[in-house]
Order: structure tokens, then sequence, then C-alpha cells
């Protein structure tokens, strides 16, 4: 095993990509698939957002991996809050700009409404653009998902993820309606407040014992945390669908994701994966997300393994050590940690530890069972171990971090902002960096001019792009930068007004 494993890391992610509007979308031409013996699903062909709007020729032009043409919206008003939008394809790694973006008004009917539409269907009734429905919730949503060994996950979340989250939020309509929206929750699904209710109120009589019990052990729920549960069940419920749905309709790979929505004044921030958000207010950062690799979630994976140690298929060790060991180790005493540990230890080595790490490598080089460099997101259902039968996916969670960000505690100005942008930006630039470009294009683009937005997205993809040089593409500091495909959102934090 170890001769497969070193064979894996040599050539890490061979067949991975290094991890990682109802306008019709331009695509490739479909062609024909070859006769077969039995019925294959057709690939979706490679399409990039359907709000950029290119056509065939643009669609093909933009796709060089040579000249790496920086694609930003035609117009300042594509999309809400006259948000900024700019890509990038990678310098070659994979065929196809893995990238896909989303960004949509949905409103949301209560469960129980008569409408009986599902979901997770494009046709669904109950998503609606720039329409709002009485005694509806309506949301704005914004979506990067950075795809890995294909772009058929990061394809199919871009269309289907907002869908599941308005299915989640239809139980909580009634809910997060009441005025009373501050206060906790002891609710069941379908129940009234009964504090908003019209009921006289009835005398005052001691509760039975078992009633009193029940009282004092009821925990306060809170609406944002109703929000929370449900984006966190809508990104299980989309990854359980890739994983139904994976072979006939021929989802490949896997993809990280990273949502905003604006729900009642509040932004929610979730993210699966190494994609990263940041609040730029007034000139300071707030950081929006966290990032979820093998190094973040080693304890995570480390318990995980202790718990079904069948999920390691006897190659591999669940502990952790600062290097790999060494046959001429054994019953010398080196040092280690385990699920339990943040620090280090010392132990006396076994002929058990010489199995390969669960965890292996450093920082972008860090892999889960030497094979993927993210631990949370959605697909990767088939992924096995290199030449074995081992798969990884038992590993890979689809739970998002969430983030909420109070937008009434502040008056926001026009140069406040949110970035998004999957991990091709974050490689190469550090969040301070990234505010300074976007304060820089902002302050020499007044809060006049329409696409000051558009413009800082631009000028981050650029900046992190970098030039291409004989030694390949560089920074200006001459640093290598950024070979990965790269998306960016610039969203206004005041940008709900003008909608």
């Amino acid at each position: 095993m170890i001769s497969k494993v070193k064979a894996a890391v040599s050539g890490l992610v061979g067949s991975l990509s290094n991890k990682h509007s109802a306008l019709p979308s331009p695509c490739t031409p479909e062609k024909e698939p070859p006769v077969a013996a039995a019925a294959v699903a057709k690939p979706q062909p490679p399409c990039r957002p359907p709000f950029l709007k290119l056509s065939s020729e643009e669609f093909h032009k933009l796709g060089d991996h040579n000249s790496r043409i920086v694609l930003t919206l035609k117009s300042n008003e594509e999309l809400y809050w006259s948000t900024g939008y700019a890509e990038v394809i990678n310098a070659g790694k994979s065929q196809h700009n893995e990238d896909q973006a989303c960004c949509e008004f949905v409103t949301v009917e209560e469960r129980g409404s008569g409408l009986n539409s599902k979901c997770n269907e494009s046709e669904n009734s109950d998503v609606h653009t720039d329409t709002k429905i009485s005694n509806g919730l309506s949301f704005y949503y914004w979506g990067l998902f950075d795809g890995h060994a294909g772009y058929g996950c990061s394809l199919t979340s871009s269309r289907l993820l907002h869908l599941h989250i308005c299915d989640q939020l239809r139980d909580l309509v009634h809910i997060l309606q009441q005025p009373t929206i501050a206060a906790p929750l002891c609710l069941e699904s379908g129940t009234k407040n009964e504090s908003a209710s019209n009921t006289p109120t009835q005398e005052k009589t001691e509760p039975p014992l078992e009633t009193a019990l029940r009282f004092h052990l009821e925990k306060q729920v809170f609406p944002e945390s109703l929000v929370i549960g449900a984006l966190e069940n809508a990104f299980r419920q989309m990854d359980e669908q890739i994983e139904r749905e994976r072979t006939s309709n021929s989802i490949e790979g896997g993809c990280c994701a990273l949502v905003a929505i604006c729900l009642l004044d509040k932004l929610y921030v979730a993210n699966a994966g190494d994609s990263r958000a940041i609040i730029i207010q007034q000139g300071e950062t707030i950081p929006m997300s966290q990032e979820f690799t093998p190094e973040t979630e080693r304890q995570r994976l480390q318990f995980l393994a202790s718990l079904k140690p069948d999920l390691l298929g006897n190659e591999f060790t669940c502990l952790d050590f600062p290097r790999r060991i060494q046959q001429k180790e054994i019953r010398k005493r080196i040092l280690y940690r385990d699920h339990t540990m943040t620090g280090w230890a010392y132990k006396t080595i076994e002929e058990d530890d010489m199995k390969f790490p669960l965890v292996y490598g450093e920082g972008k080089k860090a892999r889960v069972m030497a094979t993927i460099g993210v631990t949370r997101g959605f697909g990767d259902h088939d992924l096995k171990v290199y030449n074995s039968n081992i798969y990884i996916k038992p590993f890979l969670s689809s739970v998002p971090g969430v983030e909420v960000y109070d937008l009434l505690k502040c008056e926001h100005g026009p140069d406040d902002v949110v970035v998004m942008g999957t991990d091709g930006l974050w490689d190469v630039i550090t969040d301070n960096e990234v505010a300074e470009i976007v304060q820089r294009v902002l302050a020499s683009h007044g809060p006049d001019e329409p696409s000051r937005y558009n413009l800082a997205a631009q000028e981050l993809v650029l900046r992190t792009r970098g030039v291409r040089k004989e030694s390949g593409w560089r920074l200006p500091n001459g640093k290598l930068a950024s070979l990965d495909d790269i998306s960016v959102f610039v969203i206004p934090l005041n940008g709900e007004r003008s909608n």
C-alpha cells in the first residue's frame, strides 16, 4: 500500500483538479455520443453563468488558457444591488473553467399554501424573479461553486442550491414574519406564537409538575438559528440529490460552495470548502467564513476514523506525526497527536504507526488520504484512494459553516462591501490586500459611477491572475500568480436600498 500511496502523492491529483436568470446559457455545441451497447447519460455541456450573456464565439475565446482574458459583466445592472463580478479561467490545469456562479432574487411561499411544486426542480413555482408574493418571504442570493475533477457538480449546484434553501425556508415563513422576530422561540412546526394571538388572558393556575419540568427543559431557539439550520439542511439535501443523480445526469467530480443570502436585514454566509468571504467596512476587514481543509479539520477527521477504523481500509493511521515514520524508528519515542489533542506529546512507535497518515502534507499541499485537499462541499461520492477500494466520501462533509452579519447594526456607505471569492483569489492575496485594492478602485470611481463594483471585481482578478511571462504567470512582485480558476463577487452592503 505504501508504494500505492507514494504513486498517489507523486502525481497527487492526476485525475483531480488542483484543490479543486432565466436566460439560456451559451454552451459549447454538444457532440453526439458514440453508439454504445448500454445507454449512457449525456454529460452536461460546459457553460458559464447566464448573467454574463456570452455568445458562442465569446465563450470559446474566453476559454483560452494561454491568454486568460478576464471576463466581467457587460452591463452594470445585470446583478442585484449593482453587484460586481469577474472571473478568469485557469492556466491549463483543467480543460474548462470549473468555477460557477449564481445570483438570484428568491421569494418563498409558506408550505401548505396550495403550491405543490418541488424546490429541487427548475420550474419551481415558489421561486420568482423580481416578483414578491404576498404572505411570503424573499431573499437575495449569491453563490460561488469551485469545482474539481470536472465542472458537473459545480454547474448542478449553481442551478439548484437556492431552490433547496427556498424549500427549507418554507417551514419558517410564519415564524420569521412574526413582529417579535428578536425573541427566542419554543415552537413546533405549524404552531403559532401564543403571545401574538388575540385570545383573552386566562386566569393563571399552577401548572402540573410534568408541564413545569417540560417548560424548564425547553431550549431557547432564536429565528437566526432557524435560518442557519435551513441553510445547513439545504446543503445536505443538495449533496444527497447529487449522489442520487450523479449517474443518470452524469454529474462528475465535486465542488466547494460559498453562499450569501440577505434575509430580513441580516446577511448569512454559508461556506463548505476553501472559498472565502470578507466584509470591508470603513476600511476594516471582517472575516465572514472559515475555510475547511485537511489541516483545519484534522481533529474531526481523526475522530471519525477513531470511531470507524474500517474506513481507513487497514492502510492508514488516524494519528498525526511531524514527519513520515521510518522502519528503523520502531520502538523509539516520536512526537504525535490524536483527535483529542491540539498540542504534541511523545509515544513509542509501533508497527501499526507505519501506516500512511490520514492527513498528509501541510498548507495547500495537505491531503486527505493523499488524495483531496478539501474536506467539505458537494459530490465526490465515487472518489477513492488511488489504486484502491477505499472511499474518501465518508470523511467529506456537505454541512457548511455559517456566519451572520446584522446589516442594521450600522449605517453602511457606498464603499462598504462584501467580497466573495473562490480559493484561486485567496491563494496569492491576503484579506488586507483585497481591502486595499477594493478601496483604491472605489476611491478612484465615485459613488455616482455605476460600474465601480464591477471594476473592483475585475481589478481583483487581474491582480491575482498576474501577467504572463516566460517563467509563467507572475504577480507584480515577481511571485507566482494564481494558476487556478478565479471567480469574484463584490457586493455593496447598501445595495438593497436601490432594489
